[in-house]
Order: C-alpha cells, then structure tokens, then sequence
C-alpha cells in the first residue's frame, strides 16, 4: 500500500521556467499563457498524486485492523496528521492565490467574476501581467516573508510526526535499530522537497527571499511558483506516507500515469543561441530503469540519463514560437505493462533589438533636459553602450537625459553584443511663448480686471518640460479716447513707475498697446520678438 521510494513529482522544477524571459521588450501571449500551463500541470499532477495517496491510506487503513498488524496501528494516526498539514498548507497557498488575483484584479476584497477576463474562450486572471500588484502584497504587505515562515512551520511539523513517530515505536515494535532510526529521520530532513532554499538569494542584489522570488513579478509567474510550492508539499506528503505505510509491510500502488516534463533553461532565446532543456518524466520512481523511459521530442528519442532525465539541445534560427511535441514512454520492470503520455512545449526564439524613445517629445529643446529610455532585448544590460552625436548624455541604465546647445540633427548611439543603432532626432529651440495680460492674449477687457494686473508674462503653452521664459521688456501704449497717444519703454516683465501711472489712468473708451515685447527662453543666446498685444478698456 505504500508508493516507490522517493516519488518525484518533477513538475514542481517548472517554477524555474525562466522568469527573466518576462524581462524582454514584447513578451508574447503564447510565452505569458505557457505559464498558465505550468500552473495546471502542477495542479492536474497533485491531483494523480492525492490520489494514489487516498488509496495508500484506505489500504493501511484495512491492513491494521488485521490481528497481526495491531502493533503497527500508531502509523495511522501519523499519516491522518501528515495529510492534514499538507491539506492546511495547499489551503493557505490558496488563499494567497486567490488574494493575489483580486489584488491584481478588481480590488474588491474578494475573488469573483470581476477578477477574470475572457481569453481565447478560457478565463484568466484580469492582472495576469500585473508586477506591481504581487509586489505590494507578497513584499510591501508581508505576505510573501509569510509564506517562508508557513512553508518552514509545515516542514518542521512534518518531520516532528515522522520522528517521533520512530523514536518512540521504532525500536519495539518496528524492530529498527538505533543507529536506523537516527538515519531515517536523516534522510527525510534531508531529501524531502517542502523546503526554503535560503542560499538561493545570497549573493544578488536582493535583500531577502521573497525579494528574489516575487519582486516585479507578473502574476502569470506567480501562480505556477506558488502551485509548485504546493506540489513540493504533496511531494513530502508522498515521501513521508511511503515511508511509514512501508514500516507496516503494506504492498506497493504503483505510478500507472506518465507525462513529459520540460525544465528549460530559457523559454525566450535570442536568435543562434542554443535553446537547452532538461525532459523528464512525471510521477516517477527512481527503482525505474533508464532503459525503460523512452523520450522523444518530435518524433525524434533522445538519451535518458541514469536520473531519468534526458538532455534536449537545438539550434535556434527560426524567430518566433517553437512547439516542441513530447512523448513519455515507460515500461514497468515488474509488470512489463508499457504507458504513455503526450505534451507541448512552447519557446520562443527573438532577435537583438534596442529602442530609443523620447519620454516627452519627439525632438530634443535646447536648454532643458530631455529624458530618453533605453530597452534592448536580448542584450545584457552590462554589455550596453549608449552615446550620443551633437549632444550630451547623463545617467544610467534604462533612463538617460540628453541636453543639447543648438538646433540641428543629433542622434543617439546603443552599441553592445553585436548591436549598432543609430537613432536620429531633431534638436529645436523652446517654442515661443505666449504674451499674455493675466490670463488674457488680448481684446476687451474691464478697467478694474486691467489696472490688477503687475506686468506681462510669457507663457509656453502645450509644453511638457519644466521650462520659463522671461520677458525682457516692452513697450505700452495708452490711447485716451480723442486725445494723443502715450507711451513707454518698460524693461523687464513688472511695470516699472511710469508704466504702472499709465495702467492707473485706464478709463473705459481708452486703448492699450503692449508692442516690440520680447523674452529670453532657456538656451537663448539673444532676446525674442513675441509681436503684440491689443486692449480695448470697458
């Protein structure tokens, strides 16, 4: 009643598919919908698994109610406690799920239908490209430092039923010897899969392991690493289940269901780069030989290792998306009884590339600073240049500021692993500004509202940089209705004394000339006509 030694559920290392293939330019649908295949087959894999387990425990369940296997009756409690953690974890690693969904979602505070989107007649999560949803809730709201701290506290459990189970009963009634015992617990501490591996993040820039595992990642990529991590305590449920039923001399249920399993190194490659992955074969057990496993990927075997994986290496020149077609084919040593199983696997094979984007505007200002990004896809960050012909460049990384002195054709420069783009833009001054009196360019105007007003500005309308230009002064002209014309030469934007008695004498009838008005705008050398200005005072 008792399942192979050391069951691997090899689905689990499809968490590793290569999240920074989501870190490229243009991630396609058929890359961001593979994930969601991962998902599922960590899920129809736990599935074959509780399974098989629930025929374990109604066989043990049987064998102990025999005479002769009373002795053995304190396994059974240990195997309710050990299912019962696992099903209290899945049941915790699902309410994160379904959290992150709606947090990605709807915000409702529940899942429901607003959570999802139609997608090729298939619900998804609305969110499923959403990093910032999973990073606010596994690392700003603690969620994910929860879940290590869950993850360790269900392993530690765990391990405590298994040995005290043996240190209490190995000796009499299992008939295990000390040194036996000390082994088996060993053993279990050190080969089952629920596990944190806490090296894993030591050494990068992260600060902790939930920082390297969830920070900006998709939701896509979330789910099947929390499915996995699942399918890593079904797997130790397996393994400890095993392990005790076999104490009992129970028989063994054998693994009758088999599908391959693809671990890629990169699911998004860069044209000419080999694409390498490792296929293997699900619901497996090591007591299986290597000459029993028959792999193929399109039709083709390939070697099966002495670890029941095998190695599959292709050249990638074909952009776009490569199907791979699967097939697992295993012999039962013992029963001869040969089964089966298909599947695909998608990669896709890109090319190099690099963009340039003005952030603001398409054309460089004179006398501003113009923010650029940078996105190269297939080229490692270190290895990218960027320079810049008839201007200045500052920053780093992704975001850069080109400032330039004079109008002209400037261009950037990206350079690195191979790639040599040039990218052309104008370099023009700061548009005009506008004259305005208050918020008025002109025309009629009240004989209060015009005696208010301090001066003239100059306005940039439609201007998205942080730019003002000054007004250098004018000229105003007061015509008193059937009387002769008065005027001034004002420096600067503010009225000076003879200007603002000027403004004071308004009445109604009378007409205002604002003329020769000029202003200096950033990365001017000399002044700038701005024409004139035209008030009828009422």
């Amino acid at each position: 009643m008792s399942i192979p030694k050391e069951p691997r559920q090899l689905m689990i290392n499809l968490m590793y598919l290569v999240l920074m293939a989501l870190l490229a330019l243009n991630v396609s649908a058929e890359v961001m919908n593979a994930f969601f295949s991962l998902d599922d087959g960590n899920k129809m894999s736990m599935g074959i698994i509780n399974g098989q387990l629930d025929e374990t425990q109604k066989g043990l369940e049987k064998l102990l109610n025999e005479d002769s296997k009373r002795e053995f009756k304190p396994i059974l409690p240990a195997v309710q406690q050990i299912r019962e953690l696992t099903k209290e974890y899945g049941e915790y690693v699902d309410v994160l799920r379904n959290d992150l969904i709606d947090e990605t979602g709807n915000q409702n505070g529940k899942l429901d239908e607003g959570d999802y989107v139609e997608d090729h007649g298939k619900l998804k999560p609305k969110g499923k490209k959403d990093k910032d949803g999973t990073t606010r809730l596994l690392l700003n709201q603690g969620r994910g430092a929860e879940l290590k701290a869950k993850t360790l506290e269900i392993r530690s459990k765990m391990i405590a039923i298994y040995s005290e189970l043996l240190n209490k009963y190995g000796e009499q009634p299992f008939g295990l010897s000390k040194d036996e015992i000390k082994q088996r617990i060993a053993n279990i501490e050190e080969n089952i899969t629920l596990q944190i591996d806490d090296a894993i993040w030591q050494g990068s820039d992260k600060t902790s392991w939930e920082d390297f595992k969830f920070r900006k990642m998709p939701l896509a990529a979330v789910l099947p690493t929390l499915s996995a991590m699942q399918a890593d305590a079904k797997n130790t449920e397996a393994t400890i289940v095993n392990e005790l039923a076999a104490l009992s001399g129970g028989r063994v249920v054998e693994f009758d269901q088999f599908f391959p399993v693809v671990n890629a190194k990169k699911s998004y490659v860069i044209a000419g780069e080999p694409f390498e992955a490792e296929i293997s074969v699900g619901t497996y057990s090591s007591s299986i030989s290597p000459s029993d496993i028959q792999i193929t990927v399109n039709g083709s075997a390939i070697p099966v290792g002495s670890d029941g994986k095998a190695t599959y290496r292709a050249t990638t020149s074909n952009v776009g998306v490569n199907t791979l077609n699967l097939k697992a084919t295993v012999r039962n040593p013992l029963t001869q009884k040969v089964t089966s199983g298909d599947a695909t696997y998608q990669y896709e094979v890109g090319r190099r590339s690099v963009a340039v984007a003005a952030d603001k505007m398409n054309v460089f200002y004179i006398g501003v600073d113009n923010p650029i990004t940078v996105s190269a896809a297939g080229v490692s960050s270190n290895a990218l240049r960027v320079s810049c012909n008839g201007c200045n460049l500052s920053g780093s990384g992704n975001n850069r500021i080109v400032t330039v002195d004079r109008p002209g054709e400037v261009s950037v420069v990206v350079t690195g692993e191979g790639l040599n783009s040039t990218f052309p833009f104008r370099a023009k001054r700061i548009p005009d500004p506008v004259p305005q009196l208050g918020n008025s360019k002109g025309g009629s105007m009240g004989n209060g509202e015009f005696k208010a007003q301090g001066g003239v500005l100059a306005v940039l309308e439609g201007f998205d940089f942080d730019a003002r230009c000054a007004i250098q002064g004018f000229n105003i002209v007061r015509v008193p209705k059937r009387q002769d014309a008065i005027q001034n030469v004002n420096a600067g934007a503010r009225y000076d004394d003879k200007s603002s008695r000027l403004v004071q004498q308004a009445t109604p009838g009378d007409i205002y000339y604002f003329e020769n008005i000029k202003a200096k705008c950033p990365g001017d050398q000399a002044g700038r006509p701005l024409g004139t200005m035209v008030f009828n005072i009422n």
